[in-house]
């Protein structure tokens, strides 16, 4: 019998893999008798041992059995998972028919779930989110890491407690109090991985299919879609450039179960909600026994007027959750973050983290609390500020040389990103614009999707962070070179 061993690994692999391939086709059919071991290895000029190591590998994975005397014979039944996997490699395709998935499932089918940060990078990627990583911080945390892990016990590496490592629950407390004016205790914070978590827990626990919940329109799609895939019944309220206004809610806000804001840095307009409607805010949720979700997710990063301290501090009823993370300054694969709670809502959100995924990962928890603890942190803010300061200065300047008058900038105050509106252009011409840009070698995106209902006039998000000053000048240049018309 002559078959096929080409191929890289082992030999007794090969030799397994081409019976196994000849059984599964139907080319040994079932209860067919195979070579003996020594007819076989003479065939293929292999030694009799590995041919044996190839027959006992299919005995045991029962595509083979064999008889005293006989011989070794094909099964004449073939594990189940096998039967799929022929009709996989012969190019049927496996088809379960009637398949009832759950009414989240049906919901997510009905929205695009797609990574964000999936697009194919081009030369000036102005893409929203991704923060610039530098040499020093990658340094500081490979040795940090690695002093956790020297130092790690035994015991630290088996399962750690839902709410998060200890050390870092105070380090992130710590952190809160001083620099964004929230009021809190160790026991209140719950280590997320990320902020996305944080939305999810809350839906998981405040949220029941056909309630309400309020949302600023513009707003995050990572907000907008995990409550719809909840089952909740979104309310969409404009956000104006002092944020939105609780004294402007449609009637059917009036019975919502949360309200979700980001009014330190509203996204994507960037617009800081004023002291008179966050107080607004917290007086409609107290009358209605409604809680608050504060995204914090990037308020490090200002670079005009003030710090803007966190709604949060403000709360005098236990009506906020504030959520950060660490992705923004940090690095984005960590993905670790964390989430204030009111006392009230502490034990549901540690059952459900733990039923989520049982706690986010030790050692990148140690890490993060001495990163922070031994003041890493904050000189890596600084230097971030300082750097981003200088990337949004060129973005702006760029902008006024090659655009002037033709557009308006908004959101520019603080984040990595800024909306940019295009007044000599429109809808279809922005979709030819982005489709140009990117042939070009320039990455834009419009800011339209993050609406409820799509803006009259045609805008960009621009993204700075990930970009050097010279590379912002010459993307913008580009991007003003690429005509508009049909």
């Amino acid at each position: 019998m002559l078959v096929s061993i080409e191929g890289k690994g082992p030999l007794f692999q090969r030799v397994y893999d081409a019976l196994r391939g000849a059984i599964l086709r139907g080319d040994l059919a079932q209860g067919a008798r195979l070579p003996s071991s020594r007819g076989l290895a003479s065939d293929l000029g292999l030694s009799r041992t590995t041919v044996l190591l190839a027959y006992e590998q299919l005995h045991a994975e029962g595509y083979v059995t064999g008889r005293v005397g006989s011989g070794t014979y094909v099964a004449t039944e073939l594990p189940d998972m096998a039967l799929r996997s022929a009709e996989v490699e012969s190019g049927k395709p496996c088809v379960v028919a009637d398949v009832r998935v759950s009414q989240y499932a049906q919901r997510l089918a009905t929205m695009a779930v797609v990574p964000e940060d999936q697009a194919p990078r081009v030369r000036y990627d102005f893409r929203y989110g991704t923060p610039a990583l530098d040499d020093q911080l990658i340094e500081i945390w490979r040795r940090m890491l690695t002093r956790t892990m020297r130092k790690a016990s035994l015991r630290s590496l088996l399962y750690g407690p839902p709410e998060g490592s200890e050390s870092l629950r105070q380090a992130v407390a710590a952190y809160l109090i001083r620099s964004r004016a929230v009021r809190c205790r160790p026991e209140q914070v719950i280590i997320v991985n990320g902020s996305q978590q944080a939305l999810d827990l809350t839906a998981r626990v405040l949220v029941d299919p056909g309630d309400r919940v309020l949302i600023e329109d513009p707003c995050y799609l990572g907000t907008r879609k995990v409550f719809a895939a909840a089952g909740a019944n979104l309310v969409a309220a404009a956000v104006d450039d002092e944020g939105l206004d609780a004294a402007q809610l449609p009637p059917e806000a009036d019975d919502a179960r949360l309200a979700c804001v980001a009014p330190s840095h509203q996204f994507p307009s960037g617009a800081t909600m004023a002291l008179g409607r966050r107080l607004s805010l917290l007086g409609w949720a107290e009358e209605r026994g409604a809680f608050i979700f504060e995204d914090d997710y990037d308020s490090e990063y200002r670079y005009e007027g003030r710090p803007i301290e966190s709604m949060q501090g403000l709360d005098q009823t236990g009506r906020v959750i504030y959520a950060g993370t660490f992705s923004k300054v940090v690095f984005p694969a960590l993905r670790v973050g964390y989430v204030v709670l009111p006392e009230s809502l502490i034990e549901p959100f540690v059952a459900a983290k733990w039923l989520s995924d049982r706690h986010t990962p030790t050692l990148e928890q140690d890490t993060l609390a001495a990163f922070i603890r031994e003041g890493h942190f904050e000189r890596h803010l600084r230097r971030a500020r300082t750097r981003n300061a200088a990337r949004r200065a060129a973005l702006l300047d760029a902008l006024d040389r090659f655009f002037g008058d033709r557009i308006e900038i908004q959101g520019a105050n603080a984040g990595m990103h800024m909306v940019v509106w295009l007044h000599d252009t429109t809808a279809p011409q922005l979709e030819r614009l982005i489709t140009r840009a990117r042939a070009a070698g320039v990455g834009i995106s419009s800011v339209a999707p993050y609406y409820q209902q799509p803006p009259s006039s045609a805008g960009l998000l621009l993204g700075y962070a990930n970009l050097t000053e010279t590379e912002i000048d010459a993307g913008i240049a580009c991007l003003a070179a690429i005509p508009t018309d049909a």
